[in-house]
This record gives C-alpha cells, structure tokens and sequence, in this order.
C-alpha cells in the first residue's frame, strides 16, 4: 500500500484519499482476518485513534478480533455497551461521551468516545468496527459515512 502523508488536510480528505488504498488492499484477500488486520493497521496510522478494531460474531458473543491500541475485552455479550448495542440493533452507533452510555464497557479508562459500525457479509451481521477516540464528542458524519464505507468493502 502506498504510502500518502496525511498531514494539514481534513478529515474527510484522508477518508477520500485512504479509501481507494483500502479497497486496493482487500480485493484479492478473502481472508477476513487478514483485511481486518490491514484495515485496522490503516485506519490507525492515518487517525491514530485511541484504540481501534474488530469484534467477530462467533456464536453468541462478540469475540475480539485484530486491533490497535491497548489490551480490550475479549468477549462482549448481545446489548452490552456500545459494541453489543449495534450488533443487537445492526446499524452504526456513535456515542459523544461513553461515561454518559448506560451499559458502557470500560476497557480503558482513557477513552472517550466512540463509534461502532457493523460488518455485514450476505445480508448477515458478522463483526462490528469499534474504534475509541480519547477526545470527547471526536466522532461525526464525516466519520459514519467513511467507516460505513469501509466496512462495505470487506464483503
């Protein structure tokens, strides 16, 4: 993956500029763990987020994936904080500050806020995207529609 230095340009720009990289890089890999690994690695060298990665549904738990970032909770359950939330509800949930998300798991203490973002493959639920950021309110539309995007090409 080529290399673009993202510096002094907006938000939406390094979206727009990294998202043909992705789609690229997870063409001809059907391993999912692979291109969840390289999204991860990606997503986290442009934004250099608080801690990012995948959760994989396995049976019926959210069972951690590839990240970066600090030591995460290994299992989460269906409606539990924000990452069992969106997997219950199948749509995108952004939280501005999860000390105020009734539920929250607090894998860190110096996250913020975040967004989760599910992983459809055939019509079905198979992952969410959960990324934290460790300032408040950091998430917007900006963020939604890219990483919905991005989580669109891993089908």
């Amino acid at each position: 993956m080529e290399q673009i230095h993202f510096t002094g340009i907006s938000k939406e720009d390094k979206y727009k500029n990294l998202l043909p990289q992705l789609h690229a890089l997870l063409l001809d890999e059907k391993d999912c763990i692979a291109n969840y690994a390289n999204v991860c690695a990606a997503l986290q060298s442009v934004f250099n987020f608080h801690w990012i990665g995948f959760y994989r549904v396995v049976e019926d738990e959210l069972v951690l994936g590839p990240f970066q970032g600090p030591v995460a909770c290994t299992r989460i359950k269906k409606g539990k904080g924000v990452c069992g939330s969106a997997w219950e509800q199948k749509q995108t949930i952004s939280v501005p500050n999860v000390h105020e998300f009734e539920g929250h798991i607090a894998c860190s203490p110096l996250s913020n806020s975040e967004i989760v973002v599910p992983v459809f493959m055939n019509h079905e639920l198979v992952a969410v995207l959960d990324v934290d950021s460790s300032t408040l309110d950091y998430f917007d539309a900006i963020d939604q529609e890219y990483l919905e995007k991005i989580c669109e090409c891993l089908n």
